[in-house]
């Protein structure tokens, strides 16, 4: 459940008072034992055996409704339960990381089946976390509102704040109503940053100390507790204030000697966020440092929260498809099992805008009809044209989005950067243009015709290569995202200014 920070008490001079009036950590308590993550090719092997045990249930669950039952009937009946029950305890000697791939992968009604097989909340709220948003939906529109707030219940305030856009506003205020006014300050704050902003990212579990005490102290205190928070290589010193003063790292704790003040150890010079910071500068921070935790401070140097590798992780990987997904024109990320209707909804309308452009191109090229005609293996050629325009400008364009992602690209540098991407694009043009103009040649035998494909190979990969960075970094000096819809709008440029290029220097110098 959600757990929170208490002031740290006081403490004597010479760092003797009990554990407990020097440290303090959210993460109270032991904790249950859980399953341990699978490897890869395990987590596959369970797939498999969820996958055919349900088939077994569904088999037999089909002859129980469909005939009168005999003793036939009624054994294939024990089987059905015998095969339910198996796979509820396979599902529980699963981690919950685990099951939420599992989910992932089966269709919707085997997935509800398995879905209703969990009968811990505790269970359900940390798959709920671990689901993607287009299948947690899924679960949630199964669950009934007491469900939905027992699990919601034993969730942290991150977490509960990573799935409360999934939840019915009532379930939230549920269990809100069951929280102590600092868990509610927590799910306030944690519920108030953008999904952009470290805050969105930060958690409240962390362990604090206070610099006038010693280490002997602090590892009593440490030793108290059955488990600390996840990822904590560091402990964080405040005042009484709660002002972040430096870290001490567990490292440092454990070769330094026990008699030493925590301030003549601690660390410094740490590195520290502010919860209104970039994610994505977080995560670069995280990658160049490589960190393991960072402490969030507000504006007056308050200790408010932590943020860990693995919400970095996180946060990347959902980056990662979320720009994969837009570069394919789709809104939002789609569950693969999700009804018809809803994948029509998410592909269409990007699509639809490629049929426009596509039908653009065409007509291009229908007005050099006469043209083609004449010389029917430009029919054959212009697809090169296009295809290649495209490609060379898809690589352009994947390296832009990939520097406006790390910050790469400034005012500064924007300018060299295009003339450098200009000089490969012509470079790159000259020499696949001499190649398809003798594969022209070759197959034509007019040297004409190769000079127009080798001039119209050139001028399309220049095409490519404008507009593959001319999109985004027009998109990203808006504020949108620079790469929503940048292939289908690469495709339409590429294509036409290809059909256009390549007909019309046909037209004016071979006719």
């Amino acid at each position: 459940m959600i757990e929170s920070r208490q002031p740290a008490p006081e403490t004597d001079a010479r760092g003797t008072a009990a554990a407990e009036a020097v440290a303090e950590t959210t993460a109270q308590g032991g904790a249950a034992h859980r399953p341990e993550p699978m490897e890869p090719d395990q987590a596959q092997e369970a797939l498999a055996e969820i996958q055919e045990l349900l088939r077994r249930a569904r088999l037999v669950e089909a002859v129980v409704h469909n005939q009168v039952m005999d003793r036939h009937e009624l054994v294939e009946n024990l089987v059905y339960r015998q095969n339910t029950a198996k796979l509820a305890a396979r599902l529980e000697a699963l981690h919950p990381a685990d099951i939420a791939y599992i989910l992932e992968a089966l269709p919707r009604d085997d997935r509800i089946a398995v879905w209703d097989l969990i009968k811990s909340a505790e269970r359900d709220g940390e798959i709920l976390v671990e689901v993607s948003d287009a299948v947690r939906e899924s679960l949630i529109e199964s669950m009934d509102r007491a469900s939905l707030v027992a699990a919601a219940e034993t969730l942290d305030a991150d977490e509960l704040a990573d799935i409360a856009d999934d939840l019915p506003a009532g379930v939230i205020e549920e269990v809100r109503e069951g929280l102590t006014h600092e868990e509610r300050e927590q799910l306030r704050a944690a519920m108030s940053y953008p999904d952009d902003a470290v805050g969105a990212l930060m958690d409240f579990e962390m362990v604090t100390v206070r610099e006038d005490v010693t280490l002997e102290v602090v590892l009593r205190y440490l030793r108290m507790f059955d488990e600390l928070p996840d990822h904590t290589d560091q402990v964080f010193v405040v005042d009484r204030g709660e002002t972040l003063r430096g870290a001490l790292p567990i490292a440092r704790i454990l070769v330094t000697d026990a008699d030493a003040v925590v301030a003549t150890v601690m660390r410094t010079d740490m590195l520290t966020l502010n919860p209104w910071d970039k994610a994505a500068d977080a995560a670069q921070a995280f990658e160049r440092y490589d960190l393991v935790s960072a402490p969030v401070v507000d504006e007056v140097g308050k200790l408010v929260g932590r943020v860990t590798v693995n919400e970095v992780v996180d946060y990347i990987r959902d980056a990662q498809e979320e720009e994969l997904l837009s570069k394919a024109g789709l809104r939002e990320e789609e569950d693969i099992f999700a009804p018809v209707s809803h994948s029509v909804r998410n592909r269409a309308p990007w699509l639809l805008l490629n049929l426009c452009t596509a039908g653009v191109a065409s007509y291009v090229a229908s007005r050099f009809e006469g043209t083609v005609s004449q010389i029917v293996v430009l029919a054959f050629l212009m697809s090169i044209v296009a295809g290649i325009g495209g490609n060379s400008g898809n690589q352009t364009m994947t390296l832009i989005i990939r520097a406006l992602a790390l910050g790469q690209i400034t005012r500064a540098n924007v300018r060299r950067l295009v003339s450098k991407e200009v000089a490969t694009s012509l470079l790159i043009g000259t020499s696949g243009g001499l190649i398809a103009g003798l594969f022209a040649y070759a197959i034509s035998g007019r040297i004409g015709l190769g000079l127009v494909m080798m001039a119209a190979m050139m001028l399309n990969l220049l095409v490519g290569s404008t507009v593959g960075m001319l999109v985004p970094l027009v998109r990203h000096r808006l504020g949108r995202d620079p790469a929503v819809g940048s292939s289908v709008l690469l495709t339409f440029a590429t294509d036409t200014m290809g059909f256009l290029i390549f007909l019309g220097l046909a037209s004016l110098f071979l006719l």
